[in-house]
């Protein structure tokens, strides 16, 4: 059966959908003061769930009810990509060109958590760890990096189990 309908441009248009919310809700997030909060922080996830899940239904309702595995995880995983790669090429010119309070901010409660979730250690080892957090990863280049792989970590996980859940092979294909 020949595909009826280009995944490729249903995966681009969620993406940029998802990238746009993801943009949004950093805005949120940090004028509401809720940078750190882990619980504000994963409830973005179910951003991707709902794109990934709309992405899946636009397909199958244009391609006569079927999607096949690969095609699914396929096109989850470029969804993703789309959203991710917009997403975070914001949050570096963000951080780099508008605003860059935001890194001392995670630097901040980046020492506080160390501090509580670790008691034991002196103030020269936390110092020490600080150190080479700010260095190799709390900088206006890694943060956004490090969200990228993260997001598309993360999206591997929700295209694998979606396309599993939702895909119907069409039993008159070859």
């Amino acid at each position: 059966m020949e595909e009826s309908v280009s995944s490729k441009s249903i995966a681009i248009k969620y993406g940029l959908i998802l990238g746009v919310t993801l943009i949004i809700y950093s805005f949120f997030m940090q004028f509401a003061g809720l940078i750190g909060n882990q619980l504000a922080g994963n409830l973005s996830f179910i951003f991707h769930i709902i794109a990934t899940i709309l992405t899946f239904r636009e397909y199958k309702s244009e391609n006569n009810g079927f999607m096949t595995f690969g095609k699914g995880f396929g096109m989850g995983m470029f969804m993703l990509f789309v959203a991710a790669l917009l997403s975070n090429v914001f949050s570096y010119v963000y951080l780099n060109f508008i605003d860059d309070s935001m890194i001392q901010l995670v630097r901040d409660i980046t020492q506080e958590q160390m501090v509580t979730q670790n008691p034991n250690m002196t103030d020269e080892q936390i110092a020490q760890a600080l150190g080479f957090t700010n260095k190799f990863m709390l900088n206006s280049t890694m943060l956004p990096i490090m969200g990228f792989v993260m997001t598309m970590i993360f999206g591997l996980v929700i295209a694998l189990i979606l396309s599993l859940i939702m895909k119907k092979d069409d039993p008159d294909a070859i």
